[in-house]
């Protein structure tokens, strides 16, 4: 419940946030006639996820932070529908939210254009170093720009997998997928689980799918020993180099010349995760992210490894999923507050709790597993969700690796991928002119 006033000023600034909680808030206040605003406590906006169990999770904890905060009072909103194309004007307006979440390669773009709030020094002056060791480093890094600007702080750690349908698996007769597995091995296990029921020509099942995106096909290149970025110099693409190229030329040749590895037409356009969930595909590169949801709707029994080895390392995505700070705020401190709160042990079990967000801090990675076990003790009984932690704990976790524009760059990227792996329209060799794009925007 919204117990306390907002004022005009904030009622303007806020014009944007949905207008319930305006609303609300303007009514509470009526009713109350507290004419002393000096007394009130300082209004903060908290932007987040608006996916169905998130909302009422959030709230509960709320209670407990304004119990321990009755100095600040923290009103919550969820994401708006196009998160990121919606943002940059809301912080442009300076109505953003004073605190919110964001990811991938759009969180960065954030901090480049100046929106989010150094937080460096406050975790300087407010952090222990215990906290900050039990992040991954590669995700707290993640998180920070070339200049050193620290626009977040970790929310959750979304790692990749592969998930495989054992039943599929144990029909063949064939091993499981462990932490031993090189792509050679799963290359073999796609074959084997490739088939055409009807011997009309077309697969119906295919061994495994990928989504065709920024990080996604990052970590294949990142096992190749490639890179997109040039870590000398960020403004040089190296997309186009031999590492990069094989390692993309594998995933292409997986797609189109052995027809082992779904496209999003051959599936219809399904998820990956729904892919995997319908038994269209035998196994998924998907993240931990997807855990409850696929142990809840598959109908097989569900198995979990860590990510193949590539032919120069191992490598999986650690999400750079974190919270921040608009830098228009005008109560920083209040809302440095409140990401404390969010980045605390209570706040991490509760969103592993409601729907298995992986913790970003390592002391809590044993209880996630056993609340995925409780919740699940049939289905996740064999299942070893900790291997998602795996390259958390062991250090071979990589983060999305950035352009000085963004923007620019993964919608450069992203048209050229398509054509070359969902459409097979272009060959590896077009990635050159993506990297001669990119190069243009971010040095002009």
């Amino acid at each position: 419940m919204n117990r306390f006033p907002l004022n005009r000023k904030s009622i303007v600034r806020r014009i944007v946030i949905p207008m319930l909680i305006v609303i609300g808030a303007i009514a509470l206040s009526t009713c109350s006639g507290d004419d002393n605003a000096s007394d009130a406590p300082v209004q903060i906006v908290y932007q987040d996820w608006r996916t169905d169990w998130f909302p009422p999770m959030a709230e509960e904890l709320l209670d407990e932070f304004h119990a321990e905060h009755p100095n600040i009072r923290v009103f919550y909103t969820p994401d708006p529908d196009d998160l990121q194309g919606t943002m940059p004007d809301l912080m442009v307006a300076g109505t953003a939210p004073d605190v919110f979440q964001g990811c991938c390669t759009y969180f960065p773009s954030w901090a480049q254009q100046g929106f989010t709030l150094d937080l460096a020094p406050l975790i300087a002056r407010d952090l222990d170093d215990s906290v900050i060791s039990e992040w991954s480093v590669a995700q707290y890094q993640g998180l920070r720009t070339e200049s050193g600007h620290q626009f977040a702080v970790p929310k959750y750690q979304g790692a990749l997998g592969l998930y495989y349908n054992k039943d599929l698996f144990d029909e063949l007769g064939m091993s499981y997928p462990d932490e031993t597995w090189t792509h050679d091995d799963y290359l073999a296990a796609m074959r084997q689980l490739t088939v055409d029921f009807d011997g009309d020509g077309t697969n119906d099942q295919w061994g495994s799918m990928l989504d065709v995106s920024w990080d996604r096909i990052q970590i294949h290149v990142n096992a190749w020993g490639g890179h997109y970025v040039d870590p000398a110099d960020a403004t040089n693409c190296v997309m186009d180099e031999q590492p990069a190229m094989d390692a993309l030329e594998w995933l292409r040749a997986r797609m189109w010349d052995d027809d082992v590895m779904a496209t999003f037409p051959d599936v219809k356009g399904l998820s990956t995760r729904d892919a995997f969930i319908q038994g269209k595909v035998a196994m998924v590169e998907d993240g931990s992210w997807a855990l409850k949801d696929i142990l809840t709707r598959a109908d097989f029994s569900v198995g979990v490894a860590p990510f193949p080895i590539g032919p120069v390392r191992r490598a999986t995505l650690a999400t750079t999923d974190g919270f921040g700070i608009y830098s228009g705020t005008e109560h920083p401190e209040e809302a440095w507050e409140l990401v404390k709160f969010l980045i605390s042990k209570r706040y991490g079990l509760a969103m592993a709790d409601a729907n298995f967000l992986q913790p970003a801090r390592t002391s809590l990675v044993d209880d996630w597993v056993r609340l995925v076990k409780e919740q699940f003790p049939v289905k996740a009984a064999e299942v070893d969700v900790a291997a998602f932690a795996d390259g958390h704990i062991k250090g071979y976790s990589v983060i999305a690796e950035v352009f000085p524009d963004m923007a620019t760059a993964s919608a450069v990227a992203s048209e050229g991928w398509d054509r070359i792996l969902t459409l097979g329209l272009d060959p590896v060799e077009s990635i050159r002119q993506v990297c001669e794009k990119i190069e243009l925007a971010v040095r002009s």
